[in-house]
């Protein structure tokens, strides 16, 4: 987690990390965008875990043990059996985060996500395709997971009037609707489709696949946003008190 977040715990500073993360996937995803689709690492094989399965469970494990799972906005794809103890600081009202992890929606979405991203087709280098997804959901994770608690628990204390009846009714629908700002999703649509535009100039295109910022617009669109309103309904739903 961020550092200076712990010392703040304001809106602004909530604002600024997800400023910071958006950059972060920017960088990985064109990253992966340098290789092609090479679909057959997602594809399991007489009854054996994909190639990206096997790579990512790899993954997991050795950060588990270096303790990346022990806080709120790290969640794990592959484990079941992680840290459940609740977050160091006292700012989340929780006790168990694990009953937030939305990372099999991230990944079904992500799977066709990155059929936008790459071109068709396979180069071979499926070794640095299959990394660079790992650190590119990861971070889409961080993200998402990230607001799921952080901005919920700011949101509550801002307005807890307007949540509390629909957190007891457990009304979804209308939590997704007064968790939408249109005004701020439309903001950090434009910011990230500026700042991938600004990331690629000047590349030289004979050398480098260009990707068109709209896809990462996509990307916070049909995955990033949608999901990130889902984990802030979890998190109220298991909100204490």
């Amino acid at each position: 987690m961020f550092n200076n977040w712990a010392k703040t715990q304001t809106l602004e500073a909530i604002t600024a990390h997800l400023e910071r993360l958006e950059e972060k996937i920017i960088f990985k995803l064109l990253n992966r965008a340098q290789y092609h689709l090479n679909l057959s690492i997602y594809r399991s094989i007489k009854k054996q875990p994909s190639l990206f399965m096997q790579r990512l469970k790899k993954q997991e494990k050795m950060d588990a043990a270096f303790g990346r799972y022990d806080i709120a906005e790290e969640r794990p794809f592959t484990l079941n059996k992680i840290n459940k103890k609740p977050p160091k600081e006292k700012f989340l009202k929780i006790t168990n985060f694990n009953k937030i992890n939305l990372t099999t929606d991230i990944l079904q979405k992500y799977f066709l996500f990155i059929k936008k991203l790459c071109q068709p087709g396979t180069d071979k280098h499926f070794g640095s395709s299959i990394e660079h997804d790992v650190y590119a959901l990861q971070a889409i994770s961080e993200r998402i997971h990230f607001a799921a608690f952080y901005v919920a628990e700011t949101k509550f204390q801002q307005n807890s009037k307007l949540y509390v009846d629909l957190i007891k009714e457990k009304n979804h629908s209308e939590l997704y609707k007064k968790l939408t700002r249109a005004k701020v999703e439309e903001n950090i649509k434009k910011r990230v489709e500026k700042k991938a535009q600004r990331f690629q100039q000047g590349i030289n295109k004979q050398l480098y696949h260009f990707v068109d910022p709209q896809i990462f617009v996509d990307l916070y669109c049909d995955l990033i946003i949608p999901i990130t309103k889902q984990g802030e309904i979890l998190y109220f739903l298991n909100r204490k008190n």
